[in-house]
């Protein structure tokens, strides 16, 4: 019955803001000359609209920090739909644990359901952005061999970016190199784009070429030898975490062993001799003697 109040109150309250607040207030106003063809509505549009309620919630540090992780993980949705999808969740948490819960717990069970609900798309999106790290890790070492090559075949360094984005399949890295690419036709320095695609992840190898790169360009050093050199010390970088991942594995292991594994075993060894003990337990016959 609570649950139900809860869920009358909030609807309650979006419908008094939602009256104040247009749904279609970033549309612009074209001109009477040409008119632009009308967009379909569909539900993820409606979404957007709905999400519009939680713009005097989403300001300041809290809306830069979930703009800043959305963009990262390369998610197309804004801070405020985001934040609906929180108190989805948290409506969601709420109808599924109702039944579970007594009258005398309803305080704790409303509060768990809050830090639960608030919580788990926070989850998700941490795992997307590890996902996307951990692909650019990956393919880095690999889209600076190509920049190093085609520097070696002749081409300067913004024809070589040029080449490697639009010649390369679409992942993650050459994602971001075209975007470095798009600042930088737009007016951006190459040193400032650089630099802002290693602030934007905050990932050491990132650094280390966003620095190799910025150096090489004050100093007036050859890039192609810097690429060069980059390249195979991300590829001993990368050979290292391999080994190191490889180590820690056993160690890993040595959980699901103990908890699972060796019960098992105990119980298939130690199982019939356990019940031939009880059978023809010895003790018995000392006791008679007696």
């Amino acid at each position: 019955m609570l649950a139900i109040i809860l869920v009358c109150a909030y609807l309650s309250g979006f419908s008094f803001i939602m009256g104040f607040m247009p749904i279609d207030w970033e549309d612009r106003p074209t001109l009477g000359l040409t008119l632009a063809p009308k967009k379909k509505k569909t539900p993820f549009s409606y979404f957007r609209g709905f999400a519009q309620i939680n713009r005097p919630i989403c300001q300041g540090t809290l809306r830069q920090r979930i703009a800043r992780d959305i963009a990262i993980a390369h998610i197309n949705l804004t801070p405020e739909e985001f934040f609906l999808w929180k108190e989805v969740a948290i409506i969601m948490v709420l109808f599924l644990t109702f039944p579970m819960i007594g009258p005398d717990g309803m305080f704790f069970w409303i509060c768990m359901s809050l830090a639960v609900g608030y919580m788990l798309p926070e989850f998700w999106l941490k795992g997307r952005i590890k996902k996307v790290k951990n692909s650019i890790i990956k393919e880095l070492p690999d889209a600076i061999d190509l920049l190093g090559l085609c520097v070696n075949a002749g081409l300067d360094f913004m024809l070589a970016l040029k080449w490697v984005v639009e010649k390369s399949p679409k992942t993650v890295i050459i994602h971001e190199l075209n975007t470095v690419l798009q600042e930088i036709n737009v007016g951006k320095t190459r040193r400032e784009a650089i630099k802002d695609l290693a602030s934007r992840y905050q990932i050491p190898d990132l650094s280390t070429f966003s620095r190799t790169l910025v150096q090489a360009d004050k100093m007036g050093t050859s890039v192609t030898e810097a690429l060069n050199i980059l390249s195979e010390d991300m590829r001993i970088a990368r050979f290292r975490r391999g080994e190191q991942m490889a180590l820690k594995a056993p160690l890993k292991m040595l959980v699901p062993l103990l908890l699972f594994i060796f019960p098992v075993v105990g119980i298939l060894v130690a199982g019939p001799i356990f019940l031939d003990f009880i059978e023809n337990n010895p003790l018995k016959g000392m006791q008679h003697i007696k």
